[in-house]
């Protein structure tokens, strides 16, 4: 089952948010963020999808997932690159190794 590692962003009255997660069906999950069901930490803001990886299992998305939540300076620049394109999203297939 694929599983997929994303970056949402939400630029509101409370300021630039970007958040970090996994999940097995991207569309539930961005609607689930926006009706205030998803994480705690995302509850009362609009999100959006600024990035999404595709991983072949949970594992390797979990993984990915712990090294986006560190990695400041990837997430930054895929804000920024979202503020200048406008709703941009770019999803990746994981390269074989």
């Amino acid at each position: 089952m694929s599983c997929f590692v994303y970056i949402l962003g939400s630029d509101g009255k409370g300021g630039r948010c970007i958040y970090v997660g996994w999940t097995t069906d991207m569309d539930r999950r961005l609607d689930e963020h926006n009706a205030g069901t998803g994480a705690r930490s995302t509850k009362g803001r609009q999100w959006s999808l600024l990035y999404a990886e595709c991983h072949p299992n949970r594992g390797e998305a979990m993984s990915r997932e712990w090294y986006l939540k560190r990695d400041r300076p990837f997430r930054q620049e895929v804000f920024n690159h979202f503020e200048m394109e406008s709703h941009w999203v770019h999803i990746t297939q994981p390269q074989p190794s």
